[in-house]
C-alpha cells in the first residue's frame, strides 16, 4: 500500500505522538514497555520453571506474573503494528548476524539494556514519552545514560566490525 511507503512529516508525527501521550497519561497513566516485556518474561519463566519461579524474590514479591497485566498487550500491539506496517510498505526483511562476534555483542547489549531497565525500574520508551515531558530529572538522567550508552556501544560495534 502506498500509504505505508510515505514518510510522515516529523513535526506532524511528533504532534500526533504528543496528543496520544497526553491521552494515555490522563486515561491510564504513564506508559511503559519494559513492564509488559518483563511480564512476558515472567510468564515464559513460569511455563519453564513452574512453581519454582516463586522462590525468586523478584518474581514472588516485586513482579508476580499474571496474564491480565495490560501493559503486556501494548507490547504485543506495537510488535504486530510494526510488523503489519513493514509488510504493507514492502520493507520487511529478516536480518541474521553472520559472525559470532555480532551475536556476542547483540547478546551483551541486550543484557546491559535489561540490567539498566531493572536498575532504573523504567524503560526507554516511558522515559522519552513519560518522564521527560513531565520535566522529571530522572528522565533527563536516563536519556543522558541511554545516549551515552548508545554512543559507546556504536563505537565498540563499529570497531569490532572493522577489526
Amino acid at each position: 500500500m502506498e500509504f505505508f511507503r510515505k514518510t510522515l512529516d516529523p513535526v506532524f508525527a511528533l504532534a500526533v505522538i504528543a496528543v496520544l501521550d497526553i491521552f494515555l497519561f490522563f486515561t491510564i497513566g504513564a506508559w511503559t514497555v519494559g513492564g509488559g516485556e518483563t511480564m512476558m518474561t515472567g510468564l515464559i519463566a513460569r511455563g519453564i520453571l513452574g512453581e519454582d519461579l516463586e522462590r525468586l524474590p523478584f518474581w514472588n514479591l516485586v513482579f508476580q506474573p499474571h496474564w491480565d497485566y495490560w501493559k503486556m498487550y501494548i507490547s504485543f500491539g506495537m510488535f504486530f503494528g510494526a510488523l503489519i506496517g513493514a509488510v504493507l510498505s514492502k520493507e520487511f526483511y529478516l536480518r541474521v548476524p553472520r559472525r559470532l562476534s555480532e551475536w556476542v555483542m547483540i547478546t551483551l547489549g541486550g543484557l546491559l539494556m535489561g540490567i539498566g531497565i531493572r536498575l532504573a525500574f523504567v524503560c526507554n520508551v516511558s522515559t522519552f514519552f513519560g518522564l521527560t515531558p513531565e520535566m522529571n530529572l530522572g528522565g533527563y538522567l536516563a536519556i543522558s545514560g541511554i545516549v551515552a550508552g548508545a554512543w559507546v556501544g556504536s563505537l565498540v560495534y563499529k570497531k569490532m566490525l572493522e577489526g
